[in-house]
């Protein structure tokens, strides 16, 4: 279940929708990640074989579905044959019904049972709209996946297999990383974005996570990783997020041996070195987000503890 408290003067991503478009990036011949402007709004990307072509993501409503099916069909006239869910977050999901019946959508066992209460989730993400309610106003059915996978599937386009892989819960219990090896490209959706942000932790604390982004390096040799939102990353992120969410967890935990309470351990624990961007850099205008996300992960870990059993 979602991790739903947050401290005070917290804002959030914003995902409103409003003037979002997507911008295609060339990885490879045949692959694409489509960045999304204003970040942090959600990026998703195509993968195009020689029988058709598999999306990532779908959107957070039906307009936003469509928008990436006009970008698909600039870069090729094949067929939509797969959409991958990252995640059952409505902001990757909600746009899966826009997607011709013909397009198979495919993830994790866990994502697609995490897909059962759409007004929940709906009042969920109506969090991160900035008041924009509209956007999702007519999403009124949230299509489930037609194909489900445990831990490892591939899908095969014709001269191009595609792989998804689930190493374990993270942002959420059924994080998918769709991962295209010739290119050594990964799509993380929630799971890892660039190594100067945080991870937002929704749904657990940081040592499951931090095993789940073990098992990806040792699996994966990955060279460029597109997330769900921000800015595109390479595999150095791997590195800077374990590291990060060990420093999280060694600072809640002494906090909380200090007596601290929960809000005074948010005001207490500072963000880890290397995290937020430099002034000059273009993603620079995200660093009051990299705070509100490192603040949120903190009273995260706070409970988290609270609920571990006491040592005897």
């Amino acid at each position: 279940m979602e991790f739903m408290e947050r401290p005070p003067r917290y804002r959030g991503p914003n995902l409103d929708p409003s003037g979002a478009r997507l911008r295609p990036k060339r990885l490879a011949e045949g692959i694409y990640a489509l960045m999304a402007f204003p970040p942090p709004r959600d990026n998703s990307g195509v993968v195009i074989g020689e029988h058709g072509a598999l999306v990532v993501d779908a959107g957070i409503n039906p307009a936003m579905a469509h928008q990436i099916q006009q970008a698909v069909r600039r870069l090729t006239d094949r067929p939509i044959l797969w959409l991958a869910n990252t995640v059952y977050h409505g902001d990757h999901t909600f746009g899966n019904a826009a997607f011709p019946a013909t397009t198979k959508v495919i993830a994790s066992r866990q994502t697609a049972e995490s897909m059962t209460d759409l007004d929940a989730e709906k009042r969920a993400r109506a969090q991160n709209l900035f008041g924009n309610l509209d956007a999702i106003a007519e999403v009124t059915s949230w299509r489930r996946p037609d194909v489900v996978f445990d831990d490892h599937t591939e899908v095969d386009l014709g001269g191009r297999t595609v792989q998804l892989w689930h190493f374990g819960p993270g942002n959420s219990p059924g994080d998918t990383v769709v991962w295209v090896p010739e290119a050594r490209a990964a799509w993380t959706g929630n799971l890892l974005g660039h190594r100067r942000v945080a991870p937002m932790l929704l749904e657990g604390g940081p040592a499951p996570y931090i095993d789940t982004l073990a098992r990806f390096k040792s699996t994966l040799a990955v060279q460029t990783i597109v997330p769900g939102h921000g800015p595109l990353a390479d595999g150095r992120a791997l590195d800077a997020w374990m590291a990060y969410l060990r420093e999280l967890l060694e600072g809640v935990t002494g906090a909380r041996r200090l007596g601290l309470s929960a809000l005074a351990t948010v005001e207490t624990v500072p963000l880890p070195r290397g995290h937020g961007f430099p002034r000059w850099h273009p993603a620079a205008r995200l660093n009051w987000l990299v705070q509100d996300l490192h603040r949120l992960n903190v009273l995260a870990t706070y409970r988290d503890l609270e609920r571990q059993p006491t040592a005897a």
